[in-house]
């Protein structure tokens, strides 16, 4: 793979670091290559750290957006420019580790020195503006959808966009396959695929047949939108002509959201859906104050679903965040059935299987790619060849 743990960015961060360190000899880094094998680097064990810390964060949002969104709409909730705006109405919440993360800077900075308070430039600004666009109208497809579909029928329908992301990934990012990564692409779509055998028998009750074949045809659109976004956001991040840092990533995904955010607005005022809210309170199924309490709760799992993926391809790649989605496709199909009373056939139980199989494939490759580099490494400079960061 081109873009294994870690890729691009550590190559990035290392180059920053060599302008700020004075290069060792030859011999010193001979010498020290046995010390320094066995042990990771401060730098690579929090970056482990944060990849984990993003999953985890992405898995929130993951498994519990579509939970949480479908619930509004079974409740008597049916507006769908305002369940989208949900998706990234978040986005002031990123202030606050933008805030911290400023006076922390500040405090450690040398005296006398000016602290920026911004780090995004108009070339990231534009691009990250342009992926907000298209990820306010995938909150759209995606939200009309859930509208319409079960959980667990959308949800396998969004499966197949961990195919659409390797694609892209190819196309956008030059992303190179291993036969590993390979298997684990192909079981995780067929882990979703199956789910599908059965999908009719979860129909809602009273939907008819051009509501739900619409509410299907939209999640097609999302999943294959969205597989094009998440390589695209990588594909900015290895263009952006400046140092790459979690704080920026913070930023980007602060203006992503902000653009998203302000596409769904304009929806909802198309729509009327600002004057609606008061009176579809009033009327919600589980009362006005937990009606208030599902759209405020929304507005924060999902803002966790998109801050971890873009730290995910941050300390990562594309096709791994489209790998840990897929992963957590059964986890949804679980809690669907244990919250909203869906069947759980032995097709899931399948699926299950699948994608725990295609995740672990994956990452058996990623383990093997990693060994074979600390193998060559230490050759590589014992005979004065310089191995390029990777």
């Amino acid at each position: 793979m081109s873009a294994p743990l870690p890729n691009f960015v550590h190559s990035q961060f290392l180059d920053h670091n060599s302008k700020m360190h004075s290069q060792p000899s030859e011999s010193f880094v001979h010498n020290q290559t046995k010390h320094e094998q066995p042990n990771q680097s401060p730098e690579a064990a929090v970056k482990k750290f944060l990849l984990a810390f993003n999953c985890v964060l992405m898995s929130i949002g993951n498994c519990g957006g579509p939970l949480i969104l479908r619930l509004y709409f079974i409740h008597g909730g049916n507006r769908v420019w305002l369940s989208s705006w949900l998706l990234t109405g978040g986005w002031p919440i990123i202030l606050l580790p933008l805030v911290i993360s400023y006076f922390q800077r500040r405090r450690t900075s040398a005296a006398g020195t000016t602290t920026e308070f911004i780090f995004i430039k108009p070339r990231l600004f534009f691009a990250s503006a342009v992926i907000g666009l298209l990820t306010g109208l995938d909150n759209y497809l995606y939200a009309y959808g859930v509208a319409r579909l079960p959980v667990s029928t959308s949800s396998l329908i969004i499966a197949s966009q961990l195919a659409f992301t390797a694609g892209f990934a190819f196309l956008l990012v030059k992303q190179r396959f291993t036969s590993y990564s390979v298997n684990a692409v192909v079981l995780l779509t067929l882990g979703g695929a199956i789910l599908a055998l059965h999908s009719s028998g979860d129909r809602p009750a009273g939907e008819s047949n051009r509501e739900y074949i619409a509410g299907f045809l939209m999640t097609v659109g999302a999943s294959v939108l969205y597989g094009f976004v998440l390589p695209l956001i990588e594909l900015t991040y290895k263009k952006a002509k400046q140092n790459l840092t979690y704080t920026l990533v913070l930023e980007t995904q602060f203006v992503i959201s902000l653009f998203a955010t302000i596409l769904c607005t304009i929806g909802m005022l198309i729509n009327n859906d600002f004057q609606a809210i008061p009176r579809e309170g009033t009327e919600f199924g589980l009362g006005k104050t937990k009606y208030y309490v599902i759209l405020a709760l929304s507005t924060v799992i999902w803002q966790c679903f998109f801050v971890g993926a873009v730290g995910v391809i941050f300390y990562s790649s594309s096709l791994f965040s489209g790998v840990v989605i897929a992963l957590l496709l059964p986890a949804t199909e679980i809690l669907a059935v244990i919250f909203f009373r869906e069947k759980f056939q032995a097709e899931k139980g399948v699926s299950l299987a699948l994608n725990l199989w295609g995740f672990v494939s994956y990452f058996y490759g990623e383990f093997k790619q990693s060994s074979k580099k600390k193998l060559q490494l230490p050759r590589a400079q014992g005979s004065g060849i310089q191995i390029p960061n990777v």
